[in-house]
This record gives C-alpha cells, structure tokens and sequence, in this order.
C-alpha cells in the first residue's frame, strides 16, 4: 500500500475551512501531536486574518445607574427592559473594548459607533429604512495591545419617532459599535427606547353623533373627549332613542389598527385591545347607558400616523350591540392616544430653558376634528358574518 500524504497546499490567504481540512488529516496520519502543533498556528492565524472573536465589547450609557427604562416588545413577544431617552436628548457614555487574552494584540482597520434609527418591515427584512444615522469614529486603523475605554457622545439626537414593535413592522433606535478588521467585523448593538410627549390644549373636543337604522334602532352616543393619555378614562353615554329590535347586550371594544405600505399594497392589521360590556339585557326607549373605561390598564401606544410614509398605528372605539338572532350592529370612531408631557417637564425643568423637540404642541389645525359627513359604517350582519365585521 502505497503512503499517504499529508501535505495540502493552502492559498497565501488560507480560509478556516482549508485550516480545518490539514488539521484533520494531520490528525489521521501523523497523530494529535502534529495536530496540536497546528491548532496553535490556526489560533495564531485567528487573531491575525479576523476569525472569530478575539476582543469582547461593552457599551456604558453616561448616567445609566439613574436613568429610567422602559419595556417594549420584541418581534416573538417577549418583553424586554432598555434605557428610556426622549427626542432632543443627548446620547453619550463609553465603549470599553477587553481583549480576551492577556499580552495579546488586536490589529484593527478602524472602530466607530453608529447612533441608528431604522424601520423595519416584517415583510421586506431585505431592507432597512433609516431615518436617522450618525457615525463617530473612536480609533483609526492600527493595534490594541490592551484593554481600551473610548468616549462617545451624540449631541442633541433628533428622534422622531416612538419606539414601536408590532404585527408587521418594527422602529428601533440602537448603538452599534464596530471593529473593523480585515475578513470579519466585530460589532456590539444596544438597544434604546424612545418616548415621544406631546401637549394637547384645554381644547378637546366630545364626540357626539347619532347612528340607527331606519324604523328600527335609532341610538346617540357621547364621549367626553376625542384625545386621551395613555393612563386616562373615557367617559360617555348611550341614549336609546328608538327601539324596535329586541338587543340582548352591548359592548365597547378598543380595536388597534396598523397599516403598513402605501396605495394598492396598504395591509391592515386590527387587534382589539380591549372588550368591555356596558349592558346586558333589552332596553327602552329614553333609557341612557353610562361609559367609563380605564385605558391604564391596556398595552395602548400612541396613535402614529403616516410615520416615514412606512406604517401607521391607529385606535378606535367599536360600539358593537347583539340582538336576540345574533346580529351584530356597530359604530366605530377614531379616538387620538398621547403620551402625557408634564411628568417628563418636570423632570427636566433643572436643565434649564432648553425644549425639546419631543414637547409636540398639537392644535385645532394639526389634528381635523371629526368630519360629520362622513359615513356611519352602520352594518347589521348575521352571527356567521361576525368575522368579516370584526375585519371592517
């Protein structure tokens, strides 16, 4: 039998799979001793063309031991707690790189770190939208032979918009931290959270209309505002004014909207919220319902309308009554959620007069009042039908 051997011929530039190749068959021929030999040429070889990951990277936010978090979701669920900053705000601290093993040097092409706010649709993950994007260099081409801190600071970050994840789509802000190397990057993401505030004026409008069905069901409905904070009540009434049809119970739901896209390809997504019944039983005529819902204790986000021509988040209130054959009559108005300014105001008043971009003054010509023109979207449907209402 003609000897084997072990030479392989590996290109100036050899790829770790080449080096997993020889260190086998070294293994075969000539036993673990050969092979020991060239594993520590491999990890010499590691270091050198950027395989693996030889420098491990932390990101310390300035003040983080007294800043607030907040929760958000993730795209499975899940919830997770991130460091909560405002629009305007300053984003600075340090990036502590620690090599892994001590007295060695980690050659590099450059380190950066990028302040990146980006939309990201489920269905088109290919692309992501940045809307914002800033970049400060920390060090220029050459070696580490040691542990390193560099200091960072973005002044004044405009952040638009809400941190938001949802069915479809997902707005992040995120610091990302890279080494550059010559085959493989070493890159360190930390997620942020971003609130944006806004002031309503004394102002706020009731939503008042009367909706029916001729002959048969004539009813009006009163709300006490059509802008609410995210830890408000809403608070209204039901006035029987005509009742033909024999109505077993009546209930409001909180039904969240979200489109994604634009023209032909817009994709609704609904999602009740909540449900919560106001009556239970046949009323008469002249008899009036009260409404009080708590909206602190529901997931709710700020109504978010036509955020980077990307997607859109509305809410809704559905009053939906049932008669006695199970059909289902209903009227849905949109309401305007917004998160309250005056906490995050006082917190910030030691800093002095500076405003933050966050501080969203909304006035009679920002946001149209409810167009009384507009159609009632009364629909009587049949029990088998209610999946195809629930969709309306």
């Amino acid at each position: 039998m003609g000897q084997v051997h072990s030479r392989l011929t590996i290109s100036p530039t050899p790829t770790k799979l080449a080096w997993m190749i020889h260190l086998r068959m070294l293994t075969t021929v000539h036993g673990t001793e050969a092979a020991s030999d060239l594993h520590f040429c491999m990890s010499e070889q590691d270091s050198f063309f950027g395989f693996g990951q030889s420098a491990d990277i932390s990101i310390v936010l300035d003040g983080q031991d007294s800043r607030k978090t907040a929760e958000i979701k993730t795209e499975d669920g899940k919830k997770e707690r991130h460091f909560l900053y405002y629009d305007g705000e300053t984003v600075s601290g340090k990036v502590n790189i620690a090599l892994k093993k001590a007295g060695s040097k980690l050659e590099h092409q450059g380190i950066k770190i990028e302040f990146i706010g980006q939309i990201e649709l489920y269905y088109d993950r290919g692309n992501h939208h940045e809307f914002t994007s800033l970049v400060k260099e920390l060090a220029r081409p050459g070696e580490l032979s040691q542990s390193t801190s560099y200091p960072f600071e973005f002044l004044q970050v405009e952040k638009p918009y809400e941190s938001y994840t949802g069915a479809n789509v997902r707005l992040r802000y995120f610091l990302r931290v890279t080494i550059v190397k010559r085959l493989t990057d070493t890159v360190k993401e930390q997620d942020i959270v971003v609130h944006t505030l806004s002031q309503y004026p004394d102002m706020n409008n009731s939503i008042k209309m009367e909706v029916g069905i001729e002959d048969c069901l004539h009813i009006e409905f009163e709300y006490n505002k059509s802008k609410y904070h995210l830890k408000d009540v809403i608070v209204g009434k039901i006035y029987f004014l005509l009742v033909r049809i024999k109505i077993k119970h009546m209930e409001i739901q909180i039904i969240k909207r979200e489109s994604t896209g634009t023209g032909p390809n817009t994709y609704n997504e609904n999602e009740t919220i909540a449900k919560y019944e106001i009556m239970d039983g046949a009323p008469v005529r002249g008899e009036s319902i009260p409404i009080r819902l708590f909206l602190s204790g529901y997931e709710l986000t700020p109504t978010m309308r036509d955020i980077n021509k990307k997607f859109s988040v509305r809410y809704y209130l559905n009053l939906v009554l049932v008669d006695e054959e199970e059909r289902r009559y209903f009227k849905q108005q949109e309401i305007t959620v917004f998160r309250k300014a005056e906490k995050h105001r006082k917190a910030m008043a030691s800093d002095g007069p500076k405003t933050h971009r966050s501080m969203q003054h909304h006035t009679n010509r920002a946001e149209p009042p409810p167009s009384k023109s507009e159609p009632t979207n009364e629909q009587v449907e049949d029990k088998s039908d209610n999946a195809s209402e629930e969709e309306q």
